[in-house]
Parts: C-alpha cells; structure tokens; sequence
C-alpha cells in the first residue's frame, strides 16, 4: 500500500516536491533590469512581426483596399501580437497566411510570455530549480553543512568561504526564511527546515558531507543534531558550539570532533579585555582570516622532513600528527614527520581575500 505524501520524509521524496524546502542559489537580478529586458525581447518581437509584414506587403489586403503601408504593418503586427485582431488587414495571399502560422503566430506566443512574464517566470522558476536540485542531489560530496545560521552560523560560513570553498559547496539549514534569503545571496545552498529531523539532515546531504558545523540556539538541540549527524556520517568532521561548558561532553559523546563553548570564550576575551586589550586584539586578528595575521594548515615539504618546527621560517604553533595535534613546544614535535601536518601563523595577502 503507497504512503500518502504527508507520511513520506523529506529526503524520499521527489525533486519537485523538495521546491520550497531545498533552494539552490540564483544570480541576483533588479527588478528595474528583469523588467527591462522583458521589454527588449517584445519590442524585438513586434520589431520582427512588423519586418515581415511589411517586407510581405503585397500578399495583405486592407479594408480601404488603398495597400499596406508602414505604419500599417506596425498596426497589424501590434493588434495581431496582442490577440486584438480587428479583421481590417488580413492576409490573402497563401505565403502571407503560410508566414502567419509559421512565423507570427509564434511571435505572437513569445510576446504574450513576456507580457505575462511575472506568472510564467514562477513556473520558469520551478523549473529551474527541480532541475537543480535533481543535479545537484546525484553530484554532491565532500561539502560543508551548517545547520543554524545566526551569528555563530554566519561566523563559520565567512571563515570557510575565507579558505577557498566555492559556495556552492556549502549548504545551510535553518528554519527561518529570513536568514535562509541571506545566505542564498551569498550563493550558499539552503534547506529549510530543523537541524533536529533526520531527514532534513538528509536532504542536506549529510551522508555524503565532509564537514558539519553546529551552530544551534540551544545546547540540547545542539547534542540531538550532532548525534543524528554522526549517526548519518560516520566519518564527517563535526564541529559544534555549546553556551555552557557542562555540556561539552554530552555534545562529545554525541559524537562532535571539536567542541567550542561560546559563553566561556567569549567570557575569557571580556576579562582579558580589562587589562590586557592588546592580546585580545591580537586574538581577533587571528581568528579572522580575511586580514592582518590567520592561523593556517598545510602540508609538510620533503625537505622539512626529519628537522625541526622550530627551524622552519613560518611561526609554527603545532604539528598535527594521525588527526592529533601536538604543540611546539612538546616532544612529539621535535622531528617533523612524512605525513604531519604544521599548524602555523600566516599573514593575510590580498590576494588571499
């Protein structure tokens, strides 16, 4: 027995049926140019009907049988495109009634598409997008979800767009439309809908997701999304911020990679603030990666093998060694390693904006 649509989850369904939920970005265009270029293709229309009337002249009769002039064409082509047709020029001749089956009558269905162009363009608009989204479904892997888009949300989305991700390869879910607006002029691909449902979480794709980001309001929302999403994507990297420490580890036993407590560290920046404001603008300026200094990752160079991170011209904060990190200043990270990664501090060019 087929379940009714109300009973099926998000993720079973069709593309079509996703239209509304999961929005795949658009480029922006004014209303003032929509507009004007709708205008553009009819006046081409008419311009083009007015042509071939005239160029066909002879084969028209006009009522007052005193021929068909100019401004006669542009009469007829201008009632004959809007569907007016008052029956005083007609064709007569079979190439006129040949060139008005085959030539005006489809002119005459462009113009009425552009003079009705805001319904169609809904459709045109769905069209679009079950297309996309169908596309987009069957190609997408290794992206980045961040579920929750608020100030934390928004945060995270500038710091991966700061590393080179194409937006297009970030998809944000959140249940407030407003921001999901927000995000899709960035590019970003958007699901509406709560992080808390598996299968919103699926049709996200995170399955197939290399990164999951946390971003939720609450820390209980925090820990069901994280469990699902570890559940869904056994090997995503999960990072998820909490408000309160004594929550760290529920949200680790969900499953979370890394855990950030908003609340403390926002705390620690207040306090180091009141005497040492300096180190908390250094601090700023190394967490936001699109000016002054960033701290990055990259890959060990052959040559760095077997030597010290200490030697190496970059700062160099730690070595990342089978997914761990160990500090400079620890003995794991005396001798750099085939396969370590070096966490270092480097400066902001603007070509890396």
């Amino acid at each position: 027995m087929k379940r009714s649509l109300k009973t099926l989850g998000l993720s079973e369904r069709a593309e079509h049926e996703l239209v509304g939920i999961l929005r795949m970005p658009e480029s922006s265009v004014s209303p003032v140019t929509a507009i004007a270029r709708r205008l553009v293709w009819a006046v081409l229309a008419l311009f083009a009907a007015v042509l071939i009337v005239y160029l066909d002249r002879d084969g028209y009769r006009d009522v007052n049988e005193d021929g068909i002039s100019f401004l006669d064409a542009v009469y007829y082509a201008t009632v004959s495109l809007s569907t007016t047709g008052y029956g005083d020029i007609t064709p007569a001749s079979d190439s006129a009634r040949l060139i008005n089956i085959l030539v005006i009558t489809p002119l005459r269905i462009l113009f009425l598409i552009v003079l009705v162009g805001t319904t169609l363009a809904v459709l045109t608009e769905r069209s679009r997008q079950v297309v996309k989204i169908q596309r987009w479904r069957s190609k997408v892997r290794d992206h980045v979800v961040v579920v929750g888009y608020g100030t934390k949300g928004r945060s995270a989305v500038s710091a991966v767009l700061s590393d080179g991700i194409d937006p297009s390869r970030i998809v944000v879910v959140d249940t407030d439309q407003a921001m999901l607006d927000a995000a899709s002029l960035l590019g970003l691909v958007t699901v509406h809908g709560s992080g808390t449902r598996s299968d919103v979480l699926r049709v996200a794709g995170v399955p197939r997701a290399k990164s999951v980001v946390v971003a939720a309001n609450r820390d209980d929302s925090a820990v069901l999304i994280t469990l699902t999403a570890r559940e869904m994507a056994p090997k995503a990297q999960i990072v998820a911020a909490v408000r309160e420490t004594e929550n760290v580890h529920l949200v680790r036993q969900s499953g979370a990679n890394q855990v950030v407590v908003s609340s403390e560290t926002a705390g620690r920046l207040l306090g180091m603030a009141t005497h040492t404001p300096t180190v908390v603008d250094m601090v700023e300026d190394l967490i936001t990666p699109d000016a002054g200094l960033a701290i990055s990752e990259r890959e060990v160079e052959d040559s760095e093998v077997g030597g010290s991170p200490r030697h190496l011209p970059d700062i160099v904060l730690g070595i990342v060694r089978a997914g761990k990190l160990f500090r400079v200043d620890s003995s794991e990270a005396d001798a750099i390693e085939t396969g370590d990664r070096i966490l270092y501090i480097r400066k902001v060019t603007p070509a890396d904006d």
